[in-house]
This record gives structure tokens, C-alpha cells and sequence, in this order.
């Protein structure tokens, strides 16, 4: 194969034919190791990508052309510093400087400096000074013209604007930037280092309309042009997890399976994968695949929250939840990454009686909700703020967010939600004596758990049913499982934020319809009928 042929394929983007005629070809320039090493690390062949790269940096040297020797070491440092090689990292970005001599000052390096200064910044914790840098990126780039200096400024500051806690500033700029890197010539390794670099974003977020969307964009991306592999990981993941949204859980397991079992040089992305593929498990009743799956996630440095709490919930374990996610919370990071901790925290802190903990919860769902305006959040927000207004006694309040909840998920698309919505509107209307919508809206929830495979929600969904048959509201189900647990009124009040007098009255109502005469016959039927 000629040099020729490897420019031909990679001005069409034939990644694959690219990387083979540069192997196979003699007589480099500077500029063909370059794109040699980036048809490299397109196609997977990482170390290969690294050894034409340096090549290409001392070329560039050679010919007198410190631009092209700067621009390669910043791919090389960039590289680095995603495999963890820091140390490396740091010795190429030394040398981009470097090698500019008196020129750095007035060059586009000093703004490549100021772009890795800033990232350091944001993931070290320094939120304000990350955004200090990240704010004079754009304008170096403009007068430089340099595209991919441009889009990684907009990643930078958009990021670093969520890292402050302007939610609806950071993800304008965000989809300014993926818009930037679409229509742009940006070189293809900056343009995936952004799409999944935003999608991970809008997840943290939970604006999963966000996600869907860019997905859908990075997975067109990814498709145009074949042999692509770095960046198929990242598709995979977020594919699966629109999936997963959507209620297509056996196709989104089926895709995380193969990257696990193939991942090639996708290995940054197999701890979401695991991640992921434990979280479906758990939606499923499968506590042995779920539980292996978040430790292999946290093998991976995935951290296994919030999806390892809700299964030892599940397990009755809500104490040892409820630590986990308060450790998860006040780990450092941007802000922006506990927003999807503050769902769970608030169902187990509902479990575990602590009214305070999960009022907290349901306001800064709230503030994220106000700040980013996306409509997934906006229904976990009403749904958080409804299932608070049933723990307190007021079940027509709680209805009304439960609708707005309800409405919301439907438009996103989300059934799984969608269902566990109903059954707590189901709840509210027991409490308000609308026995008959309660029960429709558990059959239309329960329709959607078994079409899904949700053998954990039918299952309670069962319990619920076998109280019904015996009259009992969901709330003196509650109180029943509690007395079967040993509680006693003080304690049964304390937990479900009641009276005791209204403790003691459900009691009655409960020994009246069940036809027993005190606690421990009633202790008696709650474990023949499951409900212990």
C-alpha cells in the first residue's frame, strides 16, 4: 500500500484502510505519522497510536514546525492522562510549551495550558477557579481560530458552570458545544472525548431528555464511520441505558453483556457497564447477579451508589442504605453528580422513618429541578415531594404532585417510573376512600411490572393485593407489617409520622377487619399472608 492510499482513506474516514496503508507505507511526513497515529487510536491500536505520535512530534520537530510538534504532544498528554499515566501526561504537556520557545505567550498553547489547568481545577474540587479558566478558553480560541480548542473550552466551562451550581446555564453551554462539535471540523478523538463527556453529564443530571437525544447523536456519529472503537463503549453504555429508560431491559442487558465479555480499549466504560448490568439484574429479583455486578463495578471505580442502597433496602438493610448514601453524598465532587443520589436517599429515608433526611432530599430535587427545568427531573421532583405528602398524613396534597409526577414520566417515556408512580397514587386515593381508582391504578402498574419482569414490584404489588382482600388501606398495611415486626404504638408513630392516637385507631380498624382480637393474632396473620 502507498502513502497515498492512507490519505485517501483518511480524508474519508476509512479509519481501518487508513491505519493499514501508514503500516504498511515507507517515507513518512510529520503530518502522515500524525494521522497514521490517529487512525491508530481510532481503530483501537493504542499503542500503536502512541508510537506514530511520537514519531510525529520529533518529525514536526525536524522540519522546524513547533505548532505540529505542540499539537501532537497535547495528544500524547491527553492520552496519557485518560490512562491514568499522569507523570507522562505531565512531561508532553511540558514539552507542547517547551517547544514554542519565546512564542508560547502569543501562541494557542498557552490557551491547550490553560484548558488542561482547568480540567485539573474541576476534578480536584476547585469549582471557581476551574470556571476562572474555563470563561478565557473561547476567546483564545477565536483569535487563534482553532476548532478544537473551541469545543474543548465550551466542554470545560460548561462543566465547570455545573460544578458551581448553575444547572441551566452549564447545560446551555454544554449543548452549544455539542452543537459546535458537530457542525465543526473538529478532529474525530475531540469530538467523542465531548459527546460522551456531555452525555455522562445530562445523566448526572437526570435530564435524561438530554441524554436520549445526544445519544442518539453519538450513536449516528459512531455508525458513519465503521471500525470506529474507542468511543463504541461509551455508545454502548449510553444506548443501553435508553433502553433501560424506554422498558426494553432484556436488549439493553443483552448489549451490556457483549462489551463486558469484548471490551476491547473500551475498559473506561466497563465499570458503568457492570454498573448498569447490576442495576437491571436488581429491577429483576436477581439480588446474586446484582450483587456481583456492583462489585465489579466498584472494581472498575464505579462507585455502586445509588443502586447497591435500594438493594439492601430491598433486603431490609435500610440502615446500612441509608450510610452508604449519606457516605456517596458527602464524598467531594461536583454538585451536579449527587443529583441522581437524591431519589434514593429520600425512598430510604421514608423507610427508615427519617422524615428530616428525606425532606431534604425532596427540596434539593426541587432546586435541581428549578435550575435545569428537564422534564424527568421535574417528575422525580413531584413524585419525591408526593410520596413525602403521604408520610405525612395528607393525601390530597400528595395526590396532586403524584399527577404531575405521573404526567411527566409518561412524556419521557419512562413505564418503569411511570408504574411505580401509579402505585403510589394508588396509595393516595385509598387514603381519600376512592378504593376503586386505587385498585385500577395497581392493575394498569402491575401490567407494566410484568411486562417488564419487575419481580420485586409484583411481589409487593401482591402484598398490597392480599391486604385489599380484607379491606385494609395501604397505610394500615404499613401499620400491620410494623406490629408483625415486633413495633410498638410509640415506635409505629414515630416511624410513620403519625399519632399515637391515630396509631391506636388504625389498630382497631385493623383488628376489626382482619376479626382478631389483639397484636399477636394479628402478628399471626400478617406472616400466613406474607406480609411479615
Amino acid at each position: 500500500m502507498s502513502l497515498e492510499a492512507g490519505r485517501r482513506a483518511y480524508a474519508a474516514r476509512a479509519w481501518p484502510d487508513a491505519r493499514r496503508a501508514y503500516a504498511a507505507a515507507d517515507g513518512h511526513t510529520a503530518r502522515d505519522l500524525e494521522q497514521w497515529g490517529l487512525a491508530a487510536f481510532l481503530t483501537g491500536e493504542l499503542d500503536e497510536a502512541v508510537a506514530a505520535r511520537e514519531r510525529a512530534h520529533h518529525a514536526y520537530l525536524a522540519d522546524g514546525d513547533p505548532d505540529g510538534a505542540s499539537r501532537v504532544a497535547f495528544w500524547l498528554g491527553l492520552t496519557a492522562n485518560f490512562r491514568g499515566d499522569l507523570a507522562q501526561a505531565s512531561g508532553w504537556w511540558t514539552l507542547m510549551r517547551s517547544v514554542q520557545g519565546d512564542r508560547f505567550a502569543a501562541s494557542v498553547w498557552r490557551g491547550y495550558e490553560q484548558l488542561t489547568a482547568a480540567m485539573f481545577h474541576l476534578h480536584s474540587g476547585h469549582a471557581e477557579e476551574a470556571l476562572r479558566l474555563a470563561s478565557g478558553l473561547r476567546p483564545i480560541a477565536a483569535e487563534h481560530d482553532d476548532v478544537d480548542l473551541g469545543v474543548f473550552g465550551g466542554l470545560a466551562h460548561g462543566q465547570a458552570l455545573l460544578a458551581n451550581g448553575d444547572l441551566a446555564s452549564g447545560l446551555a453551554e454544554l449543548d452549544a458545544t455539542m452543537v459546535r462539535a458537530t457542525a465543526a471540523p473538529v478532529t474525530p478523538q475531540a469530538v467523542g472525548i465531548v459527546y460522551c463527556a456531555i452525555v455522562a453529564n445530562c445523566k448526572a443530571c437526570l435530564d435524561l431528555e438530554r441524554s436520549v437525544e445526544w445519544t442518539r447523536v453519538l450513536d449516528e456519529w459512531c455508525a458513519r464511520q465503521p471500525g470506529l472503537v474507542p468511543f463504541q463503549g461509551a455508545c454502548i453504555v449510553h444506548r443501553s441505558e435508553v433502553h433501560q429508560l424506554r422498558g426494553d431491559w432484556s436488549r439493553a442487558i443483552d448489549e451490556l453483556d457483549r462489551l463486558i465479555a469484548h471490551p476491547g480499549p473500551n475498559l473506561n466504560t466497563i465499570g458503568e457497564a457492570h454498573y448498569l448490568r447490576a442495576e437491571l439484574h436488581r429491577l429483576r429479583g436477581e439480588d446474586d447477579a446484582a450483587e456481583s455486578g456492583y462489585r465489579a463495578a466498584l472494581a472498575h471505580g464505579k462507585d455502586p451508589q445509588p443502586g447497591l442502597a435500594l438493594m439492601r433496602l430491598a433486603q431490609g438493610r435500610a440502615e446500612a442504605a441509608l450510610l452508604a448514601l449519606r457516605r456517596a453524598l458527602e464524598e467531594p465532587g461536583s454538585p451536579q453528580l449527587r443529583i441522581r443520589l437524591w431519589p434514593a436517599l429520600l425512598e430510604v429515608a421514608l423507610a427508615t422513618g427519617d422524615l428530616a433526611c428525606a425532606t431534604e432530599a425532596s427540596a434539593r430535587l426541587d432546586q435541581a429541578a428549578e435550575a435545569a427545568g428537564a422534564a424527568f427531573l421535574r417528575a422525580s421532583a413531584a413524585s419525591a415531594r408526593g410520596r413525602l405528602a403521604l408520610h405525612r398524613a395528607d393525601p390530597q396534597q400528595a395526590l396532586g404532585a403524584l399527577r404531575s409526577a405521573l404526567d411527566g414520566f409518561r412524556a419521557t417515556g419512562s413505564p418503569y417510573d411511570e408504574a411505580r408512580c401509579r402505585i403510589d397514587v394508588a396509595e393516595a386515593c385509598d387514603a381519600l376512600g376512592d378504593h376503586e381508582t386505587a385498585q385500577l391504578e395497581r392493575h394498569a402498574a402491575r401490567a407494566v411490572f410484568t411486562a417488564l419482569g419487575a419481580r420485586p414490584d409484583i411481589d409487593r404489588l401482591d402484598k398490597v393485593t392480599r391486604t385489599e382482600r380484607h379491606g385494609l388501606t395501604g397505610r394500615e398495611a404499613e401499620v400491620l407489617r410494623l406490629v408483625a415486626a415486633g413495633a410498638t404504638n410509640r415506635g409505629i408513630a414515630e416511624q410513620l409520622v403519625l399519632s399515637e392516637k391515630t396509631v391506636a385507631r388504625h389498630l382497631a380498624n385493623i383488628f376489626l377487619k382482619l376479626e382478631v382480637s389483639n397484636r399477636a393474632a394479628a402478628t399471626a396473620w400478617a406472616h400466613r399472608h406474607g406480609l411479615a
